[in-house]
């Protein structure tokens, strides 16, 4: 059966039509009513629009020039975080979430003491599975995971108490049960949408977050150790990036209206749903099929140069003039995220033996940097960022494209707590920034006279 509004195409297009012939802002218009549009001055830098302490993103020296990125979580280097795991061969992610929440990091017995915390709110409602995520599975993920959120409202007796405790507890819980919600949603839109085999494998309070998600994923629930040290260190470079970034200076400004832990975070979810946002790394999968796909050599640069060429002119692929991956909205000369992850990349592609599109990879990376400064006519650096890699990591680990963005969002959850607990303990005003309006005054007219 159709949906009500369906029957009505015709006269919701005409009504449409009359929204499409308002006359667009012009760029003139922004800059005579001095507007950064996107909150983003002329250079593109983000207008300052509130404080943290949660992390910092660097770009740029004391006088303005670009520099190598850098990125902190509480004040620490993420590459040194990263590196401190990796010598010592554990899993990183739950202790970069107590960071992130509290501030410092934890020693061993208070990250072991955190873990089986975790493992307790690793739990849902009784029957939340079937009446929740088994019914009308979306075939988006990230729909699933929005409305298993508002849902848990009705579950939570003190759903609206705002005090740090219990906003706290309520985080604790969904950072526990996001992967849950993300390959379960998954597991429904398998059996129901595509007619697949339904499988549903519990949480084991032994695996890490990292392991845990493939082991619910995979129908044997087998993984290797790099596979899920891979994922964990995907994990850790999405969980947090700033107050600017789209999601979570929603968590920031829906939290300022008072409003419910579970409203908060489902605006947020909603935000990185987005294909500006969350869905890059998909963008950039379909650019390296549509690569492989056109380029019959792939380790010709002259061959590769040419194809490029010609998708920054907006010739091929999707003609937008872009290559998807290169560039940041802050980071200029590189982003650390994609430095350190472009290691781990390296290891599983061998692992997979997949060396030879890692390389692929790479020369787009060299090639694009170069074409893109050429094309713009600018010194400004150029560098891949972190979305230029991660598809390629999720590809190889057997994720499909559909959880592609919650894998984003069940790593980013850690960084929408932090900043929601962050607001309520700073909060004073509600954000409401200004909007200048254009139109000249027009007088009513009786009904008769229009």
């Amino acid at each position: 059966m159709k949906h009500n509004h369906q029957f009505y195409a015709e006269e919701v297009h005409g009504l449409a039509e009359i929204i499409k012939s308002t006359p667009k802002f012009t760029e003139e218009t922004y800059k005579t009513n001095h507007v950064m549009r996107g909150l983003r001055d002329e250079k593109g830098t983000g207008v300052i629009t509130g404080l943290t302490d949660i992390s910092d993103v660097i770009a740029k020296d004391p006088n303005g020039q670009p520099i190598p990125g850098e990125l902190y979580y509480r004040s620490i280097d993420v590459k040194k975080i990263i590196n401190g795991y990796k010598d010592e061969n554990r899993y990183g992610f739950e202790e970069t979430i107590y960071l992130l929440l509290f501030g410092s990091l934890p020693n061993k017995s208070q990250l072991e003491e955190f873990k089986q915390l975790l493992v307790t709110y690793r739990k849902l409602p009784k029957n939340f599975v079937r009446d929740v995520i088994m019914k009308s599975p979306s075939k988006d993920i990230m729909n699933s995971i929005a409305r298993s959120i508002l849902m848990l409202y009705s579950y939570d007796h003190n759903a609206l108490d705002n005090s740090i405790e219990n906003v706290l507890s309520q985080c604790l819980s969904l950072i526990s049960v996001m992967p849950m919600f993300a390959v379960y949603s998954y597991n429904a839109h398998l059996h129901y949408n595509e007619n697949k085999s339904l499988v549903i494998h519990k949480p084991k309070p032994e695996l890490s977050i990292a392991e845990n998600v493939l082991h619910m994923l995979r129908p044997d629930g087998k993984f290797t150790e790099l596979e899920a040290k891979v994922l964990d260190i995907a994990f850790i470079l999405h969980a947090e990036h700033g107050g600017g970034n789209n999601s979570t200076f929603t968590t920031h400004v829906v939290t300022s209206a008072g409003t419910d832990t579970y409203s908060a975070i489902t605006a947020a979810i909603c935000s990185l749903k987005g294909p500006r946002h969350g869905g890059a790394n998909i963008k950039v999968m379909d650019m390296f099929a549509d690569i492989r796909k056109h380029v019959e050599n792939w380790e010709d640069d002259k061959e590769l140069t040419e194809y490029l060429s010609k998708m920054l002119n907006g010739e091929v692929f999707d003609k937008a003039g872009l290559i998807y991956g290169m560039g940041h909205a802050v980071y200029t000369v590189s982003d650390p995220r994609a430095e350190v992850f472009k290691g781990f990349v390296e290891q599983l592609a061998k692992e997979k033996g997949m060396q030879k599109i890692f390389r692929l990879y790479n020369r787009v990376e060299r090639i694009s940097q170069k074409l893109i400064m050429e094309k713009r006519k600018t010194f400004k650096p150029v560098s891949a960022n972190v979305d230029f890699y991660s598809g390629f990591v999720y590809h190889m680990l057997g994720l499909p494209v559909e959880l592609y963005t919650p894998m984003f969002a069940v790593a980013r959850m850690s960084g929408w707590a932090a900043h929601r607990l962050e607001e309520i303990l700073n909060n004073g005003k509600i954000i409401r920034p200004a909007y200048v309006s254009t139109n000249t005054r027009i007088e009513y007219k009786d009904i008769d006279q229009r």
